[in-house]
């Protein structure tokens, strides 16, 4: 990624389009990070996401919702007085940083007309956001503090001077030329691009070496034309928002030819900041917050991978079971040549065709039918080991299939459905249960899976855990309606609000069946789909594992873009 000094300049100009004169009517505060402010301008809502991440720190219009704490934080509540009903005067960079301000024109307790600034600044784990008040310079509150004992260049609380970070010594990119660019650079130290890099201001690793591309091996002539090619696009605002492919995708507002990847190419900036950041910032906060669950799944799963490792091998040895029930037969029927204190006897094994001499080896302190009631003894002990220990091996294998089930819940889980995967553990017995308070013990929350809409209007609902897949599948579904999910791997239930969907619905259903599996990221994967009357829950089954026959097969690649379009439909 690279939300840097040029894609910042793009976000600002298409912001001052979007939102200038625009009167901020809500705000809310999501995340520790994230604020979202709803302007109005033009009889349209817009929705402006200001976020100080420390990975996904950004500014853009976004489609996505957020869902708000019911009782919002301090500063939420102190935006709210001093910003909503105001008006978005300007919005203006600092140089090429990634520093912006946002300007409103509001009203104090008294009526009086106030400028207030939003400062926004991006910068990594260093990013915040700041209220600052105009006319007295200094900060009303910020999303992080930052005392004196943490910086001694500036300090970042409520009633201090507003101070912007120390400048880099570097040159805004319009203040250069290609002449002035081949004068600072030293081609006899080689790595241009990190030459570029000290040189201009905003610039990211991924500009310098597209101006290095663009430069190929020619002389100093091919480094200034090739920055003058830049420049243009950047004075001009002349850009093209894309999202490159790979194993690590990247974005920017400048062609990056360099990259010689597959590109999706947006409309807009904040259209490409919100199909890039989507989710991102969301599955990083639950991931830290179902990180616990996450290690406890994989020691379970990793503790029965190591029982079924040591039943195998009791297996192995069980097999010779049959060896000690034919000593103990052969021993039988040479009875006679057997006297009490031999160590061992030698007989004719009639076992095999040729009837070879076979040496018994015997206990001397046992008599002769004792040693072989010993090895009927082990026999029996070997062959009824060997029926447990199998059904053993059963047993932790569906363990496996249960606990992978969970594994991959929690990797796809929204915030809300963490607590209820832990709820289950605890249920079952995996983990031990908290005290709850008399008076709530018999209060439980209803299941809330996710909803769709398929492009034809059809109600679409997916389980993100078990508790909402048994609440999709035996409460929520009607006897007729279609029930689909990814062909022998953990998922989803996925139901079908229809008894007869068209092709396209199936299609929809299939793919939030498949993405909401664990072969999330593979091609062409197999979806079972069925009516919900041909779906059963095995008596004493854990929760989530049905059977179902009358079955039909639909293979699909997921893609999330489908599936985040099936969410807005039902937004």
């Amino acid at each position: 990624m690279a939300f840097d000094g040029i894609v910042t300049r793009a976000m600002v100009h298409e912001l001052n389009n979007d939102l200038q004169t625009g009167r901020i009517t809500k705000i809310y505060q999501p995340t520790d990070t994230e604020l979202v402010f709803q302007v109005r301008k033009d009889r349209a809502n817009h929705s402006l996401l200001v976020s100080a991440h420390s990975t996904y720190a950004r500014f853009h219009v976004t489609k996505d919702n957020y869902d708000n704490p019911k009782q919002p934080p301090m500063l939420c509540m102190l935006l709210r007085k001093h910003l909503v009903g105001g008006f978005v005067e300007r919005i203006e960079q600092i140089e090429n940083e990634r520093i912006v301000n946002i300007q409103i024109r509001t009203k104090n307790e008294i009526g009086d007309e106030t400028l207030k600034t939003l400062v926004i600044e991006i910068m990594g784990k260093h990013s915040n956001i700041m209220l600052v008040d105009q006319e007295g310079g200094h900060i009303l509150d910020s999303i992080k503090h930052l005392p004196p004992a943490q910086n001694s260049y500036r300090t970042i609380m409520p009633g201090q001077p507003y101070k912007q970070p120390p400048s880099q010594g570097k040159t805004h990119p319009l203040k250069l030329s290609g002449n002035d660019i081949v004068r600072k650079l030293d081609f006899n130290t080689g790595k241009m691009d990190r030459q570029l890099l000290g040189i201009i201001m905003g610039f990211s690793p991924l500009l310098t070496k597209e101006i290095v591309h663009k430069a190929g091996l020619g002389d100093t002539s091919g480094y200034s034309e090739a920055y003058e090619q830049v420049r243009s696009l950047i004075e001009a605002h002349s850009y093209t928002p894309a999202i490159y492919e790979g194993d690590k995708e990247v974005f920017h507002v400048l062609p990056l030819d360099h990259l010689k990847r597959e590109k999706t190419v947006y409309g807009s900036v904040s259209e490409m900041l919100d199909a890039f950041y989507s989710g991102k910032a969301e599955r990083d906060r639950i991931k830290q917050q179902a990180g616990d669950l996450h290690r406890f799944l994989k020691n379970e799963i990793d503790k029965n991978h190591r029982k079924i490792k040591k039943h195998q091998q009791t297996i192995k040895k069980s097999e010779a079971a049959e060896d000690y029930q034919k000593l103990g037969e052969l021993l039988t029927a040479h009875m006679h040549l057997v006297k009490q204190g031999d160590e061992e006897v030698t007989v004719t094994d009639y076992y095999k065709e040729d009837q070879p001499d076979l040496t018994i080896s015997l206990n001397p302190n046992k008599s002769p039918s004792e040693n072989a009631q010993n090895f009927f003894r082990d026999y029996q002990k070997l062959k009824n080991s060997k029926l447990y220990v199998e059904q053993e091996v059963t047993k932790a294998e569906q363990e496996i299939e249960y606990l992978e089930r969970l594994l991959q819940q929690v990797e796809s889980a929204r915030s809300e459905d963490v607590e209820e995967i832990r709820e289950e553990l605890r249920e079952e017995g995996y983990m031990k249960k908290r005290s709850t308070p008399r008076k709530q013990k018999n209060k439980k929350k209803k299941p809330s899976p996710e909803k769709y809409i398929a492009s034809d209007g059809t109600e679409l609902y997916v389980g993100r855990n078990n508790l909402q897949n048994e609440y999709v599948s035996n409460r929520l579904a009607h006897k007729e309606d279609v029930w689909l999910h990814a062909k022998d791997i953990p998922g989803s239930h996925v139901v079908v609000k229809s008894n007869d969907p068209s092709e396209d619905t199936l299609y929809e259903a299939a793919q939030l069946a498949a993405y909401y599996s664990k072969f999330q990221a593979s091609s062409s994967v197999p979806v079972d789909y069925t009516k919900i009357k041909h779906v059963k829950k095995p008596s004493g089954a854990k929760p989530g594992f049905v059977t179902y026959d009358h079955q039909k097969t639909l293979f699909v690649t997921p893609e999330e873009k489908m599936v985040k379009q099936l969410k807005r439909n039902a937004q």
